[in-house]
């Protein structure tokens, strides 16, 4: 409970955020480039922080970890709900995403290793909980506390949940006896910490900006790119690296990784398009517009357990590709139906699927790289799926942005759109009715983009193991010394 309770608390902020931008840039009288960077800060923070942890978990112990964590959390958040200015505001996001980083990872290893390895499909469904229902249940959150309340209270909500979470950790998560022992690697953290953040950074300002090729977007991303692979090279030849990349010898573990970066990038790359065409297209609220996301959440909690039991039992496999083909169709299902004028209910509908096909999908691929690591292996293995799914996450938001961008620039320019048209502008009510049809094509179009780079994601996903844990954890052992000459 104290686990969840933490992971809802760091995933509900970020899209809670999200929909105070517009509010912040009113309040503190600051232009949209400049409050960007309270959701980019943070975001660029969380990438910083989260290759220590796997050191940090051995270093100091899980439990403890999780605590800082929270703890640096809720400072950071009752900080940004006292922010008197934009910068303050940015400052204190930094503070907050140095303590959430660390949550999600630290909480994954404790729950895995406290399970075992026949138990890790439904610890997984647990995670998994809050990373499928912060993006749905975030914007509702937010809506109604900007509308109603203050937007100060996106952020002073933290300090009950961070409370109540750390009373918890401290009373039911067990004493854990860290290794004294363990060597920070220091330059892999130089190398990677910066390369991660200027990585994701060059990939937002690209999508801001609706094209990678500029300096401004395309500079920092070589540098996070270069400064990646170099870490990868050192990764492999360390005797203690920050993050054991030698784990992606086993099959298993490089199969569910390959299906994570496709998959996360084509899913959080399309989970992206719904709200906006909700609002510019349908002219909808920000509390509308989660109400409306919310049967996906829905979906989710049906064919979550069952997702987790599944795996435990046969291996994510078969749960993985029957996941997947749900998640297909339905967004497939959006490419075909999106129009300025389609029913809600038939939305809600696809949206719903959509959710029965993530419960089967996400959590089963990251059990089926952590279900055969030994007890040890579990922190690294959690901050490396950590990154993966942080990067895959960028990566997708940023195409998808731009390939939106560019198609609406396309359909609007003989109504005088041009390449001025932006994902998230609003458009005059008068001028609604001309260009809904054409708005609706582009966001339909971009869609198909996401369909195609699902499909990719079959090709790693057929090497899931399929078999029950204990089972593919003796076979995996016995390729590794193979694998190794």
């Amino acid at each position: 409970m104290c686990v969840v309770l933490g992971a809802i608390m760091s995933i509900l902020d970020v899209t809670v955020v999200n929909v105070a931008i517009n509010d912040l840039t009113k309040e503190f009288d600051a232009p949209l480039a400049t409050i960007q960077w309270v959701a980019t800060g943070y975001t660029l923070a969380l990438a910083t922080v989260i290759p220590i942890t796997g050191w940090a978990a051995a270093r100091f112990g899980t439990k403890r970890l999780y605590m800082i964590s929270i703890g640096l959390f809720v400072i950071g958040s009752m900080l940004a709900g006292l922010a008197w200015s934009a910068t303050s505001l940015i400052v204190f996001r930094v503070l907050q995403g140095l303590g959430g980083g660390m949550i999600m990872p630290a909480g994954m290893t404790i729950l895995t290793q406290a399970a075992g390895p026949k138990r890790v499909g439904q610890v997984m469904s647990v995670v998994g909980i809050p990373m499928l229902l912060g993006p749905i249940l975030g914007p509702i959150l937010g809506g109604w506390l900007v509308d109603d309340v203050s937007w100060r209270w996106i952020f002073f909500i933290n300090l009950p949940i961070g409370i109540v979470a750390l009373a918890l950790s401290a009373r039911i998560l067990k004493k854990d006896q860290p290794q004294r022992t363990e060597r920070l690697d220091v330059l892999g953290l130089i190398l990677l910490s910066p390369g991660l953040a200027s990585l994701i950074y060059g990939l937002a300002k690209g999508a801001e900006l609706k094209d990678f090729t500029k300096p401004d977007g395309l500079i920092p991303t070589v540098i996070g790119a270069v400064l990646v692979i170099a870490f990868v090279f050192r990764a492999l030849n360390a005797k203690s690296p920050l993050i054991d990349l030698r784990l992606l010898k086993r099959r298993s573990v490089v199969a569910a990784s390959g299906t994570m970066v496709l998959f996360m990038a084509a899913f959080m790359g399309a989970m992206l398009l719904l709200p906006l065409y909700y609002q510019t297209v349908r002219g909808q609220g920000a509390l509308h517009s989660g109400l409306l996301l919310a049967p996906q959440g829905l979906g989710a909690m049906v064919t979550m357990p069952v997702g987790g039991k599944l795996t435990d039992r046969i291996g994510p496999g078969r749960v993985v590709l029957v996941g997947m083909v749900v998640v297909v169709l339905s967004v497939a299902g959006f490419a075909a139906i999106l129009e300025a004028d389609t029913s809600f209910w038939a939305l809600g509908g696809v949206l719903f699927v959509m959710g029965l096909g993530m419960g089967l999908t996400m959590m089963p691929t990251m059990a089926a790289a952590i279900q055969t690591l030994e007890h040890d292996e579990v922190p690294r293995a959690s901050t490396m799926l950590n990154i993966i799914q942080q990067v895959s996450t960028s990566l997708g938001t940023a195409l998808i942005s731009v390939l939106l961008a560019n198609k609406l620039a396309s359909n609007l320019k003989p109504f005088g759109g041009g390449g001025q048209t932006k994902p998230g502008q609003k458009i005059p009510e008068a001028a609604m009715d001309k260009i809904a049809g054409p708005m609706a094509d582009a966001f339909q179009h971009t869609y198909w983009y996401a369909v195609a780079l699902l499909a990719l994601a079959f090709i790693p996903a057929l090497l899931l193991p399929r078999k029950r844990p204990d089972a593919t954890a003796a076979a995996e052992k016995a390729e590794v010394p193979i694998a190794m000459h």
